[in-house]
């Protein structure tokens, strides 16, 4: 069967469009990444609620955050490395700080970027907002949760950031599946060791699973789309009932999603855990493909990384 492809921008472009359609408090902000960002979507059908500010990503953040104040429910449009990087101080004041009422959307996270190399594959975002109080962060794992993901984020109150990324990703959810902001989706049950996946990583976490499973080893997969705040009670469940975790996600394992379940572990019930994710260095260019396998974020990947936590599980019983 062919599998599906679709970036996650594209389902926030279509988010953005359907809730230009159903909410006239919505505007848009896009820091010269119009086309790139799929806010150009928006733009074509409401121009009036549309501001371009150029390469401007701080000030891009304070206008939001005024728009905010005056009661709308402002989207900024940016490349995920200029958000979280260039913009972060006005990220940590104007929205966070001051709770505004602000959607901060980074597109082209990770290594999945490609050819246009380190210095626009932010490898770094999540953990830089995850660290800020009040900050929601999400990392929808295909093109359909991404749109849920964008229309859920308007209604939720307070700053949020949706990380999004710029190759096509298999479509592994459905219409019908819930999104709920805070709540992991359990994908697959299993008892030897749970797979926690975020964004891409979540295919292929399904991947390894299924690869395990012809070698007679019980897989549990969650899809942790809410880095924060994190669904404590899914994690905690799944390490009592399993034993062993593997986290895996394009990000670096330095403050990322993997570290933010290792916190709630360590304080609830700490279990054998194994990271798959960027190993502190910068990005490179290249195909996807090829990357992933050079930073080791593939389904073989996870799948010898679940073998060890299951193996030191072993080697405590």
């Amino acid at each position: 069967m062919e599998i599906k492809m679709k970036p996650t921008r594209d389902g926030f472009g279509e988010g953005l469009v359907e809730l230009g359609q159903t909410r006239d408090d919505i505007v848009v902000l896009s820091a010269d990444l119009t086309e790139s960002t799929r806010a150009i979507w928006f733009k074509e059908k409401f121009p009036e609620r549309f501001f371009s500010m150029g390469v401007s990503e701080q000030d891009m953040m304070g206008t939001a955050a005024g728009l905010a104040l005056s009661g709308k429910v402002a989207f900024t449009c940016t490349f995920g490395a200029f958000a979280a990087g260039r913009a972060w101080d006005q990220v940590r004041v104007s929205l966070a700080y001051m709770k505004t009422n602000v959607k901060i959307v980074g597109t082209h996270g990770g290594i999945s970027v490609g050819e246009d190399g380190p210095t626009h594959q932010a490898n770094e975002e999540i953990a830089l907002m995850r660290i800020l109080p009040n900050m929601t962060v999400i990392v929808p794992c295909d093109a359909l949760e991404a749109k849920k993901a964008t229309i859920a984020s308007a209604s939720h109150e307070g700053p949020v950031y949706l990380r999004l990324g710029r190759s096509g990703v298999p479509l592994i959810t459905k219409e019908e599946d819930l999104f709920q902001i805070g709540k992991a989706n359990l994908l697959k049950d299993g008892l030897d060791v749970t797979i926690i996946a975020c964004g891409v990583e979540v295919y292929e976490a399904l991947c390894a699973a299924e690869a395990l499973k012809k070698e007679k080893i019980s897989a549990r997969v969650i899809n942790l789309h809410t880095i924060k705040p994190i669904d404590r009670d899914i994690i905690i469940k799944a390490a009592k009932e399993t034993g062993a975790v593997v986290t895996a996600e394009e990000h670096t394992v330095i403050g990322g999603m993997g570290s933010a379940v290792s916190e709630v572990l360590s304080q609830s019930f700490p279990v054998p855990m194994e990271f798959i994710g960027v190993k502190d260095r910068f990005g490179e260019s290249g195909d996807p493909k090829e990357l992933f396998k050079l930073f080791g974020l593939t389904a073989d990947d996870i799948v010898k990384a679940a073998k060890k936590a299951i193996s030191r599980k072993n080697a405590r019983n």
